[in-house]
């Protein structure tokens, strides 16, 4: 995944771009990058590793030496970016967020004007290096975007900044979120709605799908109108968000309360407490507690000071060991009690059920498990949600298999399975349960997660769900 602050102000923009960049950590944890522009000394450019110490630790020299009026940062888990190149347009540094599915094709149409690329340490074309071809290949920079969102299979978002604003494109489907704010004297925009709260800027508004707009000090100026079809990705509320986020008005720490509570309303398990994974499985256990009227409970802390989320040992030969010595028991709370436990999802399935056996070492009598979306069939094919990716390692994939006998499973058949009314779909949970040594497992219905969002369900993406686009 990946997110990005953008900046355009009267004054030096540095400490906001700073905060606001950090910010959206939770987004990535291998590259993290700030480019300015100064009116003097012009376009400067920065790129760091993140995955073994956090954005603030590692900028900390940029952000007393860059200055600039205007600026663009990003967090990624993949290609280095920003990128500063010089083009017909002129120079200017861009970021995005986005996956793009038919590289290939893309880039052999563009490698026929003799251009060239290049190529990343594993053998892949940066992505928004790629973005930036693709917008050089017209006569202006509106044209550019557009003919990129036009061309790209998946979806893509953009900041871009030149020497005359910030030029800000949400990605055709709206998949991902564009937000703007506002203070005396600035402008910026965010993938996070709260990134610039505590900077003093105030919400503006957020750009519709396949909006492009420029932000300068004075205003935010839309270029190409937004569409009419909107397909915004539903896990940002259930996972990638974080708990003070908002997107399309909807609260993503209310939008867990109310996950939870549908969750309860269908349940029949009666635990002793209920608890979350941390971080992102407590709001919906706060709201299955509240609801039930089930105690809500820590049985296992987060041990935080040394370990952020971008920091993980590459000791591959103890991998599982280290994924979970970030929580650490509270055994008064295990011992003897019948729990029921709420992750935002199962992907693989591994953690979770290692997380299962160490509550039944510290005593747990039951451990029910009630993930707080669907299962995920199908891998996600419009972002580069690496939890969500890979088909193949999913457990839903490996356990149909086993239920169908065979590797290759149809899509019909697959969507069979992804629909909580048929019997296979009540056979697929049985064996997941099995495998991973629950006491039970059930979990949220579709038709509940999309009423917990709220909005218009045409306008959520619910493909790894559903399997319908």
């Amino acid at each position: 995944m990946g997110g990005f602050f953008g900046v355009a102000a009267k004054e030096d923009c540095m400490f906001d771009l700073f905060f606001g960049t950090d910010y959206h950590s939770h987004l990535g944890t291998r590259r993290a990058g700030m480019a300015v522009y100064d009116e003097k000394d012009g376009f400067e450019k920065s790129i760091h590793k993140i995955d073994n110490a956090p954005f603030r630790t590692k900028f900390e020299k940029e952000a007393n030496s860059m200055k600039g009026t205007m600026g663009i940062g990003c967090i990624s888990d993949y290609e280095a970016q920003p990128i500063l190149l010089r083009s017909h347009h002129g120079s200017f540094a861009i970021t995005t967020v986005g996956k793009i599915n038919n590289v290939d094709s893309i880039v052999e149409d563009i490698l026929k004007s003799r251009t060239h690329f290049f190529v990343m340490s594993n053998g892949e074309i940066n992505s928004t290096e790629l973005v930036a071809a693709l917008i050089n290949q017209k006569d202006n920079l509106i044209d550019g975007i557009r003919y990129a969102q036009e061309v790209i299979e998946g979806s893509m978002s953009i900041l871009l900044l030149t020497e005359k604003g910030v030029y800000c494109a949400r990605d055709k489907f709206g998949r991902t979120p564009v937000i703007i704010g506002k203070k005396d004297g600035a402008h910026c925009a965010a993938f996070e709605s709260f990134s610039f709260l505590n900077l003093g800027y105030t919400l503006e508004r957020e750009l519709g799908p396949g909006e492009i707009a420029v932000i300068t000090p004075d205003a935010v100026k839309t270029l190409v109108p937004p569409g009419d079809k909107m397909r915004i990705c539903t896990f940002l509320w259930i996972y990638y968000g974080y708990p003070t986020s908002v997107y399309e008005g909807v609260s993503v720490e209310e939008m867990r309360y109310r996950c939870g509570r549908l969750l309860a309303k269908r349940d029949d398990a009666k635990p002793d407490i209920v608890a979350g994974v941390p971080d992102s499985g407590t709001a919906h256990a706060i709201g299955y507690a509240n609801e039930s009227g089930i105690p809500f409970s820590r049985p296992f802390i987060k041990y935080t000071p040394t370990w952020p989320r971008s920091f993980m040992p590459t000791i591959q030969s103890k991998r599982n060991l280290i994924a979970k010595m970030k929580l650490i028991p509270v055994r008064e709370l295990i011992k003897g009690k019948s729990l029921l436990l709420i992750d935002d999802s199962i992907v693989r399935g591994t953690q979770l059920r290692e997380t299962t056996e160490y509550l039944f070492e510290n005593g747990a009598k039951e451990v029910h498990i009630r993930p707080a979306c669907p299962p995920l069939v199908f891998g996600c094919k419009y972002l580069n949600f690496s939890r969500t990716n890979s088909e193949m390692e999913l457990i839903t994939r490996n356990v149909i298999k086993e239920l169908e006998g065979t590797e290759d499973v149809s899509d019909e058949v697959l969507k069979e399975y992804a629909d909580y009314t048929t019997e296979k779909y009540e056979k697929m949970v049985e064996k997941i349960g099995e495998k991973l040594k629950f006491t039970s497992l059930r979990f949220h219905r579709l038709d509940d997660m999309i009423e917990a969002v709220g909005i218009d369900p045409d306008k959520l993406c619910t493909y790894c769900w559903s399997g319908k686009e």
